[in-house]
């Protein structure tokens, strides 16, 4: 179960976000972020090593909230050839340096992501210590993907993040999306190609509003031969 420490990251992990997003291709506000928290949820490493957040933020500076989902990994180094996924460093108040990658380009984290779709993974709670959080939903309606599915891929657009998933002893292929700016569970996205086959839906909370139920992740299969 994830252990959540009561202490100070520095920077901060909006600050981190603040300077990071501007550059992603989804990323549709303007120039200086305005960001909040708005909700997430974790999972966890059975290994204990690489902390797994699901964040919600909310940026106002194009003159209404929009909410992003930004999934990361904290590391206690480097991750080998993540450069590019890097978001910063920070200072923790009792772990020390913690590396801050786009969860989407993280391995550890994208196997428990298809963990939880399959049932495999309970999601926690994002500030209580051993806490599930049950209102974390996810499905799975075509065939598994198995558990030796590697990454091919890792793209992002203006859509989302796409990982492309092959199985080594088969001619199968998925795509699993990482969703950023969030939508309604039910609604379909521009880009959106292929049945879908599975997804994890959690709530959010936008400003002086009541929280909201959107998709996080999505599986499809892959158009790519």
């Amino acid at each position: 179960m994830a252990f959540i420490h009561r202490t100070t990251m520095n920077p901060g992990k909006l600050d981190l976000l603040a300077a990071w997003l501007p550059s992603q291709p989804w990323y549709a506000g303007g120039g200086s972020p305005e960001l909040a928290k708005a909700g997430g949820f974790r999972l966890d490493d059975p290994a204990g090593e690489v902390g797994l957040e699901f964040m919600v933020v909310t940026d106002v500076s194009a003159g209404r909230p929009v909410p992003y989902h930004v999934p990361v990994t904290y590391r206690g180094a480097p991750l080998d050839g993540a450069g590019a996924a890097l978001i910063g460093t920070s200072e923790h108040g009792v772990l020390g340096t913690r590396w801050v990658y786009d969860g989407a380009h993280d391995t550890v984290l994208t196997d428990r992501l298809l963990a939880l779709l399959h049932g495999r993974a309970e999601p926690q709670a994002q500030s209580e210590s051993d806490t599930p959080d049950p209102t974390v939903h996810s499905r799975f309606m075509g065939d598994d993907i198995p558990e030796g599915a590697v990454v091919e891929a890792v793209r992002s657009g203006m859509y989302g993040t796409d990982v492309l998933l092959t199985d080594p002893a088969g001619p199968g292929s998925w795509t699993l999306r990482v969703v950023r700016a969030l939508r309604g569970d039910a609604e379909e996205a521009k880009g959106d190609a292929g049945p879908l086959h599975g997804e994890v839906t959690a709530l959010w909370a936008p400003p002086g509003a009541e929280p909201a139920r959107a998709r996080f992740a999505e599986v499809r299969p892959s158009t790519e031969s």
